[in-house]
């Protein structure tokens, strides 16, 4: 199929089947769509849909963005993960208002240079709010080429990813370009899935995959690695005020977000001697928490304590958090867990 063809007949299937009711294209701008686009970064659209709309209506544009506290940013992005992502849309929305006046830059290697957001978000950016004639190369559209061209390998191979490009470059047209990438990651999201439905496909006559009877085994696996397997404490230290939060490193896992106190061994010398705390722990046995990274598995053994004086000082990375009454800080995942299912020891 030539390149006119493939993007005629991608087009149609989007006039027809297409998703044309996500939050984010109406109004489709560019900053809704940045924030969408980073949102949709390794995670489902039932998933970002009501993290998108609260997003929203806290941050309704640039210029709020970039004047909010980076605490309350992380805490409106927790629960979506690859907290990275919202570290750099404060910083990336930081710069715009700085360098740019609150609006993105028309070329696209400009929007590229943004933090934490490269070249196809760039690409997707401009053409889904501006129609500019940029091919995007997300998960999706790399799964559907891969399968449409037969490109062996795992996409994530620096050689797979530049003939991916190529690909992308050669079929996206020139002319409705936002509706075409936005149709690409479609297909790819509803029809051209890790289990493909060919028969509703609308480039099922020239796929080079389903010609050769096995759509499944394209794009090639990304080579298996058994996680390492990590272990740690938290201590749920209560007090007459909450349950102990501490403000996690800048850098590393979680970083700049609040957590409990991690200690090795956890005793009454540690919190003593590391936090100025007198506790008397707790004698129940709590089970568990295992955490899946993309790199390692993360198993957290709670242990409950019960605070009997503080001797800290003031220290603006410590908080006493009670759940039934504060509003939540940004928090990790597995630590949302532990406090919802945490109840004041008697």
């Amino acid at each position: 199929m030539a390149p006119e063809g493939f993007a005629g007949a991608v087009l149609a299937w989007f006039d027809q089947h297409g998703r044309h009711d996500l939050p984010w294209q109406h109004p489709a701008t560019p900053y809704r769509v940045w924030i969408s686009e980073v949102m949709l970064q390794q995670t489902q659209v039932a998933t970002v849909i009501p993290y998108f709309e609260r997003f929203m209506a806290r941050f309704p544009d640039v210029e709020t963005l970039a004047a909010a506290d980076r605490d309350e940013v992380l805490a409106h992005w927790a629960g979506l993960g690859y907290y990275a992502r919202a570290r750099n849309l404060h910083d990336c929305a930081r710069r715009l208002v700085a360098e740019y006046g609150g609006e993105f830059p028309d070329m696209r290697d400009a929007v590229a240079d943004l933090p934490g957001i490269g070249r196809s978000t760039a690409a997707a950016i401009l053409s889904l709010s501006r129609d500019a004639p940029h091919a995007i190369l997300d998960g999706n559209v790399k799964r559907v080429l891969a399968r449409y061209f037969a490109i062996p390998g795992w996409p994530g191979r620096s050689a797979n990813e530049k003939a991916l490009w190529a690909r992308s470059e050669a079929v996206t047209p020139a002319q409705r370009t936002g509706d075409f990438n936005q149709a690409m990651m479609d297909l790819g999201a509803t029809v051209c899935t890790r289990q493909p439905r060919c028969p509703h496909c609308p480039l099922q006559s020239g796929c080079q995959a389903f010609a050769q009877g096995n759509p499944g085994a394209y794009p090639g696996r990304k080579p298996k690695r058994e996680k390492p397997l990590r272990t740690t404490t938290m201590m749920i230290i209560h007090g007459p005020q909450g349950i102990l939060l501490e403000r996690r490193p800048p850098t590393g896992i979680w970083a700049g977000l609040w957590s409990l106190p991690e200690a090795t061994p956890p005793t009454e010398d540690w919190a003593r001697d590391e936090r100025r705390l007198e506790i008397e722990l707790v004698d129940d046995a709590l089970p568990p928490l295992r955490h899946e990274f993309t790199h390692f598995s993360l198993t957290i053994q709670p242990v409950r304590a019960r605070l009997l004086s503080d001797h800290g000082i003031e220290d603006a990375d410590r908080l006493w958090y009670n759940p039934h009454a504060d509003s939540a800080p940004g928090l990790p995942a597995p630590v949302q867990r532990l406090l919802h299912q945490e109840e004041s020891p008697t």
